[in-house]
């Protein structure tokens, strides 16, 4: 029988973290961040890390180890995380994977791998700053819809990244995205994952998001940012993070104090909605409605892991 994994996906601001943290102190468990973002040091308010006083001694894996100048990719995390549910299962505790970031969920889960890959910054940079304008990212979206149609139809015709992510795979490898995911799902996985996503009422989610940002804003994300500036010279991924990117325009004076708000609100949102899409689209996923509170659903959580 393979060990069973716990997974706790579902948008931002949902109250995925609340939720894990009370389910790892009721049956002994550790928690592994799927965050692409909370990986970051000095990366702390626009990522919405967890602290230390919400973590209430429970250990958590795979937040603020890697620094914003170095690239960590989903192979990266498929490794790390795979080495920290061996860590935790060899300690005979239950293993509760957590985060938003569907890509990385997804590489564990399903056993995706991708191979190592030599990217060639030029064309990643190329590839970006012709995104920045809506003609050029349609111009990228129709290339990556060529070269690997079921990819395209997964995400939004507004995710740079995730396009670029397309292109980068089939420039490094001559082979698209799905044909890569297919082939490395043939090797099956080693885990019994129950995987579960949180869902909340659109309204009240966008309400949440807002609320949220203002809260980085007055515990000092601008701040957060220019330091970042200051210490770091070069910032492969962690600057395109969402919030980041719009702050880094406000500095810049290419944006408004309030234009800025209003744009990182209006991404998140956003960004909501894809990843909603996202776990969507998973048959096997267990919904979670968060307004049901903490109790009812770790009870949920519960009956399916004995299951």
């Amino acid at each position: 029988m393979k060990p069973k994994v716990i997974v706790i996906a579902g948008p931002t601001a949902s109250g995925k973290t609340a939720l894990s943290i009370e389910l790892a102190k009721k049956i002994d468990g550790e928690i592994i961040s799927s965050d692409s973002m909370q990986i970051y040091q000095d990366m702390d308010i626009g990522t919405a890390k967890v602290t230390r006083e919400e973590m209430q001694g429970i250990r958590h894996y795979l937040v603020d180890f890697v620094s914003p100048e170095e690239r960590y990719s989903v192979s990266d995390f498929k490794r790390d995380c795979e080495t920290a549910i061996k860590e935790i299962l060899d300690k005979g505790k239950v293993p509760i994977i957590v985060g938003g970031t569907g890509l990385y969920v997804d590489s564990v889960v399903y056993g995706i791998t991708y191979p190592d890959m030599e990217f060639d910054e030029k064309y990643r940079d190329l590839l970006m700053e012709k995104a920045q304008t809506e003609e050029g990212l349609k111009e990228l979206y129709e290339e990556a819809k060529a070269i690997d149609e079921e990819a395209i139809k997964k995400i939004s015709q507004n995710d740079k990244k995730r396009i670029v992510r397309i292109l980068e795979i089939y420039k490094a490898t001559g082979a698209n995205k799905t044909q890569q995911e297919i082939w490395s799902r043939q090797n099956g996985v080693k885990y019994d994952f129950k995987v579960f996503a949180l869902n909340m009422e659109r309204e009240k989610l966008y309400e949440r998001i807002n609320h949220r940002v203002d809260l980085m804003l007055k515990q000092g994300l601008v701040e957060e940012v220019r330091n970042l500036k200051e210490k770091y010279q070069h910032f492969p991924t962690a600057m395109q993070g969402l919030g980041y990117k719009e702050v880094v325009e406000y500095l810049e004076e290419k944006c408004t104090y309030e234009e800025m708000v209003e744009k990182i609100k209006q991404e998140t949102r956003r960004y909501a909605k894809r990843q909603l899409t996202w776990f969507r689209k998973n048959k096997e996923t267990i919904w979670l409605a968060a307004e049901d509170g903490i109790q009812d659903n770790m009870a949920i959580i519960l009956e399916e892991y004995k299951n």
